[in-house]
């Protein structure tokens, strides 16, 4: 079973977002269910710095020995800020999914939107989705 860090918030996409509840500026990445569900990562796009998204957007991909998966934003606001680390090594996102492994950063305008605590993660992965 995929470790869940009980100071993140997730959404029903496998995405997780830290910083909800203290900051303007939200980080955003895979969970480690998602990358272990996709194998090893060979491939991220990310979405443009300065680009406004609106939560539950398809702002990228995560490339996959196996297969692709679309990146949603569960936040609405501005992207301010990429992982070119991830972009440059995608394995970290098998790695360090929750470290080195983020995927970007948005400063929120507006509710964060219908977001999952880890307790409620944890049953909607055990769940088998």
């Amino acid at each position: 079973m995929s470790n869940i860090p009980d100071d993140l918030s997730y959404t029903k996409e496998h995405e997780w977002v830290r910083g909800v509840e203290d900051s303007v500026t939200v980080t955003i990445g895979i969970t480690a269910f998602a990358a272990e569900s996709l194998g090893d990562v060979v491939f991220v796009q990310l979405p443009d710095v300065g680009s406004n998204v609106e939560s539950g957007d398809s702002v990228g991909e995560v490339e996959s020995t196996k297969s692709v998966s679309e990146i949603y934003t569960p936040v609405g606001g501005e992207v301010v800020e990429v992982n070119q680390a991830v972009v440059d090594d995608p394995s970290l996102a098998n790695s360090d999914p929750y470290g080195d492994g983020w995927m970007f950063r948005v400063r929120v305008e507006g509710d964060p939107g219908d977001l999952l605590t880890p307790e409620e993660y944890a049953a909607f992965t055990s769940d088998g989705s």
